[in-house]
């Protein structure tokens, strides 16, 4: 019985992605272009240019459209390269942009450095169809948020104050408090309100099912107080395949909570973090974060750590102890993952008593 392998790649071809033109660009072993075409950024397109060719090489930068492109070019054979778009920026910076060109200087890159430009991957589009579950409820959130703001703010110019409430019974306790003549500008918006909570609470039930079916492993990263179903199985979603990082530590860069380093001589100025990578699931830890530092979060190592770095004081002491514990957080759920072992809460802390 024989071994199959893949073909040899011998041509390397550049696609810059546009939302209704692909600009291509196909270079040889030897760096000369062989091919320079304009496409229509659609499936169909994409099959007669790339089916039936032979294996070759495909240069895209992530982006809106990289994930079905890269599924659909994949399944024709083809070996896809999904590089960083800020990596390929700082390399090719160019006065003279155009489409032509970023092709022919995607091709040159992954033909020339492929080690610079940093690899990216993309999810499954089942797990894509699950996570755009999550950042639909997350949409419906924030304009609920938004809503209730503008209430307040509308009553409070009359001299009305709502009491403290929470979000999901705010249009009920706000109703007996609006004027008559503020009623045609703020009746339409609490019925908006109320059929927000009733969305909200349909994702609720939807994100609570999901570790259920598909993803077991969500059940693994709740055991650490503070992780809820919604960030455990944002987590899940987000990063996919957990071997794709080499150490657990390399989880915190990756979501973009580390501080940016820009160290020169003797100078090593204190930045920001990078807040590279996925937004949401870094602004869900950074709230995980903030319920273990809040007053009703359970005595642990991350509970420890983040309250000493409180206790430094400095007018950014809590913000900073926040942000540090999100990457810890980060950190801790993906060896719990990998090691599907029971999370002991207080572990460094009985290591350190016994020594």
């Amino acid at each position: 019985m024989t071994e199959t392998t893949a073909a040899p790649v011998i041509l390397t071809t550049g696609l810059d992605l546009g939302d209704r033109t692909t600009h291509l660009c196909t270079l040889d072993p030897d760096r000369r272009v062989v091919e320079r075409k304009r496409l229509a950024t659609n499936r169909q397109a994409l099959q007669r240019e790339f089916g039936g060719t032979p294996r070759r090489r495909i240069v895209i930068e992530a982006g809106s459209q990289s994930l079905w492109v890269s599924h659909q070019l994949t399944e024709l054979g083809h070996e896809v390269m999904i590089v960083d778009p800020r990596r390929v920026k700082l390399i090719a910076a160019s006065d003279r942009k155009t489409d032509r060109r970023d092709a022919e200087t995607l091709a040159r890159l992954a033909l020339g450095v492929p080690e610079l430009l940093g690899r990216a991957q993309h999810r499954t589009m089942a797990t894509q169809a699950d996570l755009a579950i999550l950042r639909s409820r997350d949409v419906l959130v924030r304009t609920r948020t938004k809503l209730v703001a503008h209430v307040r703010s509308t009553l409070k110019a009359f001299g009305v104050k709502v009491p403290k409430c929470s979000a999901s019974c705010f249009h009920e306790r706000a109703a007996a408090h609006v004027l008559p003549e503020l009623a045609p500008a703020l009746v339409p918006i609490l019925a908006t309100l109320a059929d927000l909570e009733r969305r909200i609470r349909e994702f609720d039930r939807a994100v609570t099912k999901l570790p259920e079916d598909r993803y077991p492993e969500a059940k693994i990263v709740r055991q650490v107080d503070g992780v809820g179903p919604l960030v455990s199985i944002a987590y899940v979603l987000t990063v996919g395949d957990p071997s794709r990082f080499r150490r657990s530590r390399d989880v915190g860069p990756w979501v973009g909570l580390c501080p940016k380093t820009r160290h020169s001589g003797d100078g090593t100025p204190q930045l920001s973090i990078s807040k590279r990578g996925d937004a949401f699931l870094r602004r869900l830890l950074v709230t995980a974060a903030q319920r273990i530092l809040g007053p009703f979060g359970k005595d642990s190592d991350l509970r420890r750590y983040g309250l000493r770095l409180c206790a430094r004081g400095g007018g950014n002491g809590k913000k900073r102890a926040v942000v540090a514990v999100a990457r810890k957080l980060a950190v801790l759920l993906h060896r719990l993952w990998v090691s599907s072992s029971a999370y002991e809460p207080l572990r460094n802390s009985s290591q350190q008593e016994v020594a």
